[in-house]
């Protein structure tokens, strides 16, 4: 009854060395966990069976189920698992409802992640089976903006999101928080042309870099924000805004490498800061500087110039 925790391992890879030292320290610190470890390409079929296609991966077992799976040396990541599943091993049974509970309350915060959440074996750039990687192509044809959970990395979420959803397979397709279906529904949808009413489609960035920079009247795009610049001109800028008494909101650049590179090239202005003003450039901190002492920078600042 107690929790088995198999190591899939190669002598031949360092990082496998790596996390059976960390194995070997959970262990002193779990006396009641068996910790295995088995050479992934000495037994073939025992890898095949459980889809190990790349080590270190860990499974974990529980009266002779397994409950969750691991891909990657992530030590953290491995300690977690352990605890939660050794502390629940020994927890009562009468705790079951508060576990399902619990899992309920993480299964509809998955689903709500993002406007357009795809439940799928592997992530979009690797598939690891051919229902998911169509499903993935479907999406990408059509412009449809989705994230995605590897329900591999998660052997509870892979089981309770079936109960949840009262859906057995896997892709599953969310919109809002709500189950469109699986691979069949979407081409279906796909078919009738109304996967693109359905699903969000990805915004392009020349709409959303408009969108930004008419976001306020007067609009910075700097390094950091209004609180901390996170640059010397990006500083300079901000006191000399904050001196004019006008309002005006910031973005953060560092934050979003998308639209720092895509507004060099939208607005033909290779530095940053950026000022702009009822959606128009105005431009960096020497332009600004210029307005200040020519006294013109208060009635750009208000779009009477």
């Amino acid at each position: 009854r107690s929790l088995v925790v198999v190591h899939f391992w190669a002598p031949w890879a360092p990082q496998c060395a790596q996390m059976n030292e960390v194995m070997a320290a959970l262990a002193k610190e779990h006396t009641q966990v068996t910790f295995v470890k088995l050479e992934a390409e000495a037994v073939p079929e025992v890898s095949e069976k459980y889809g190990i296609s790349s080590v270190p991966t860990f499974l974990f077992f529980k009266n002779s189920q397994k409950v969750d799976r691991l891909d990657g040396a992530h030590a953290p990541e491995l300690t977690k698992k352990v605890q939660r599943h050794a502390s629940s091993s020994s927890v009562s049974v009468g705790s079951n409802d508060s576990a399902k509970e619990d899992l309920n309350v993480r299964l509809k915060k998955l689903i709500n992640a993002a406007p357009c959440m795809l439940f799928m074996k592997g992530s979009p750039k690797e598939p690891r089976c051919g229902f998911s990687k169509q499903m993935v192509e479907i999406l990408n044809k059509h412009g449809i903006s989705f994230s995605s959970f590897d329900i591999f990395s998660d052997e509870e979420v892979r089981q309770g999101l079936k109960t949840y959803s009262n859906w057995p397979t896997y892709p599953q397709l969310y919109v809002a928080g709500e189950l469109i279906g699986g691979l069949d529904i979407v081409k279906e949808l796909e078919a009738s042309g109304e996967l693109d009413t359905v699903c969000p489609k990805t915004q392009k960035l020349e709409d959303r870099l408009k969108i930004l920079i008419n976001k306020a009247p007067v609009m910075l795009f700097m390094k950091g924000s209004k609180q901390t610049a996170k640059c010397g001109f990006s500083k300079q800028i901000l006191e000399i805004l904050n001196n004019t008494g006008i309002d005006y909101e910031t973005f953060d650049i560092l934050e979003d490498e998308e639209v720092r590179q895509g507004l060099k090239t939208y607005s033909n202005w290779p530095t940053y800061p950026q000022l702009y003003v009822k959606g128009e450039l105005v431009g960096g901190l020497d332009i600004v500087k210029e307005l200040k002492e020519s006294g013109e920078l208060l009635p750009v600042l208000k779009g009477e110039n």
